[in-house]
Order: structure tokens, then sequence, then C-alpha cells
């Protein structure tokens, strides 16, 4: 069965509206036919040095940790791919069946286009 949890420092500064929309999103997509993981968009902003801040729902729906080791991520919107990024995250591991919130940051030199709608993120 699916569990959500938050990394510490998410649990101590999450916003009460921030909190409640992502239990409200993990409530509508916990069970997966998938077996695997999914990235649950969230929300995206741009921060003050002009990088692509994607907050997604880490789904791990699979029976082993995620880390974020070296791992290639892409941010797309309409098939069309707008940043890829490796991350490294040594202290990020997504326990077997558990959801996080995590805040992923595209630096502005894997920007394909500087204005955003409403896309998601694939592990290449």
């Amino acid at each position: 069965m699916q569990t959500l949890k938050y990394e510490s420092s998410w649990d101590k500064t999450i916003s009460v509206k921030d909190r409640k929309r992502i239990e409200y999103v993990f409530q509508m997509t916990s069970l997966s036919k998938h077996t695997s993981i999914e990235f649950t968009p969230l929300w995206q902003a741009v921060n003050h040095k002009g990088e692509l801040l994607a907050t997604v729902l880490v789904q791990n729906f699979s029976k082993h940790p995620l880390s974020f080791h070296y791992k290639k991520l892409r941010y797309v919107e309409n098939t069309e791919i707008v940043a890829e990024h490796t991350f490294t995250f040594s202290a990020l591991v997504i326990e077997p069946e558990t959801s996080m919130p995590w805040t992923f940051i595209f630096p502005i030199e894997s920007l394909r286009k500087q204005t955003f709608e409403t896309g998601y993120l694939e592990l290449i």
C-alpha cells in the first residue's frame, strides 16, 4: 500500500494549503496500474535566477528504493522537451511503495525556453 511521506525540512516548512493540495493529489493518484516510478505534477515556478522549479509528487510504486544519483530528468510541455538535467541528491531516497513531494530545480543553462506552461517530468 502506497504511503505519503515528507522529507524532514519539507515537513517543518510546508504551508497548510500546500500540504492539503499534496494530500489531495496523493489520494487521487496513489493507486497506479504501473509498478515503477511516476512524477505527478503539483506546480511549477521560475525563481529569481530564471531557473525552472518543477514540484512533483515522486511516486515509487516499485518494490525497490529509489535514489537520485545521476538521474537524468526532462521537463516536457505538449511533447516538447523544455529542459533536461542530471540530478544527484545524496540524501533523497524514496522507499518502496512511497510517495514524496520534491522540487527539481533546472538550471537556466538547461532550459530551452524562458516561459513555461504546465508540463510534466520524465525519467530518462
